[in-house]
């Protein structure tokens, strides 16, 4: 099966998820990353939402490439009113000509009131939906300039003149992808967006299960197929040049599972599969700011569960078996010493974009 193949830039990297920080970056290095990501065959680039805003990047990236996909990955709705988020999509979609992908997720509560200072007004789910149907709406008067009429519990779009109007583009609505792990949030993808980014904290087999099923439901609800949509994972790897490095690679992969399975939120895939009693004690451990001791908690059967494990030379071919018949994108999140390495790399593209 051949894969679209995206990749991150400003991605986070050990040293952020171990709570040491995290680098600086500047307009020259952005700009010369997104160039090198085309050149080197990938059909997407997305900038994350880890201590940087998301878009900000993407304007540099459009100005710098000509025909790759370029996505947040994800921004974070609830900080953001639909008329923001869907402002900067509008804009970003007309400088890239055409490429941009909006990446959303929802954040937890604890964040979005205490790190982001925005407000929790009710369950995420039925929040985001409304969030959508806003900015589909907002998207429409964008394009047509018609009086708009939308009015929710959370949300509501009823006034928009001529002067704050950014006008019709000559390009298709930006699509839009939702960031999910659950059943509620996959099943809403399928609805109403163009695609599921697959957050990578959900194992294969939990999203053979659990998210496909849910996301095939929602395309159904809105008329179309599985095949309709873009389901695109972002499989952790743990990846290297030898086997040493490979169980370095490991121990690094740990650290970066632990972060995200100390989540609450993420507890259903845990659950799924038995440790939920280490998603707890993570979650207590990160109250604590034990972050370096996080790892213990991520035995290799579970890391076997995550991971694509292995060399470079068995990176595409392992991609492809663990892979085909579930995702149409993947996204390659490596090591900055294997993305130094630009003919495996191009090979590797090359690789996964044959059947």
């Amino acid at each position: 099966m051949a894969f679209r193949v995206q990749t991150v830039i400003l991605g986070p990297d050990t040293d952020q998820y171990a709570g040491d920080g995290q680098a600086t970056s500047d307009i020259a290095g952005i700009a010369a990353a997104a160039r090198r990501c085309e050149e080197l065959g990938y059909d997407g680039v997305t900038a994350p939402e880890a201590g940087h805003d998301p878009f900000l990047p993407l304007v540099i990236a459009a100005e710098h490439t000509e025909h790759i996909k370029l996505g947040t990955n994800v921004a974070i709705a609830f900080p953001r009113s639909p008329l923001a988020t869907a402002q900067v999509a509008w804009d970003l979609q007309q400088l890239s000509k055409g490429r941009f992908q909006l990446g959303l997720g929802t954040q937890v509560k604890a964040h979005v009131v205490r790190r982001y200072g925005s407000t929790w007004t009710g369950p995420p789910g039925p929040r985001l939906r409304e969030y959508l149907l806003c900015m589909k709406a907002i998207f429409e008067t964008f394009q047509k300039g018609d009086k708009p009429d939308f009015t929710g519990k959370h949300y509501q779009f009823t006034l928009m003149n001529p002067f704050f109007n950014p006008g019709p583009i000559e390009y298709p609505h930006p699509e839009i992808h939702l960031a999910a792990v659950n059943p509620y949030m996959a099943r809403l993808a399928g609805e109403l967006c163009d695609g599921l980014r697959l957050h990578p904290i959900a194992t294969f087999r939990y999203t053979r299960e659990v998210v496909v099923p849910s996301l095939e439901a929602g395309a159904a609800a809105s008329g179309r197929k599985l095949a309709d949509l873009d389901l695109i994972g972002a499989p952790f790897l743990a990846i290297a040049k030898d086997a040493e490095g490979v169980e370095a690679a490991k121990q690094a992969l740990k650290q970066h599972i632990a972060f995200y399975a100390s989540t609450p939120t993420y507890h259903a895939v845990l659950e799924f599969h038995g440790w939920l009693d280490a998603g707890k004690a993570l979650h207590q451990m990160s109250r604590e700011g034990r972050w370096k001791e996080m790892p213990g908690q991520i035995s290799d059967e579970m890391l076997e569960e995550w991971a694509i494990i292995g060399t470079c030379d068995e990176l595409a071919a392992k991609l492809k078996e663990r892979c085909s018949g579930l995702f149409s994108t993947v996204l390659l999140d490596l090591a900055p010493q294997l993305r130094r390495d630009e003919a495996w790399l191009s090979e590797t593209i090359d690789r996964l974009h044959q059947n």
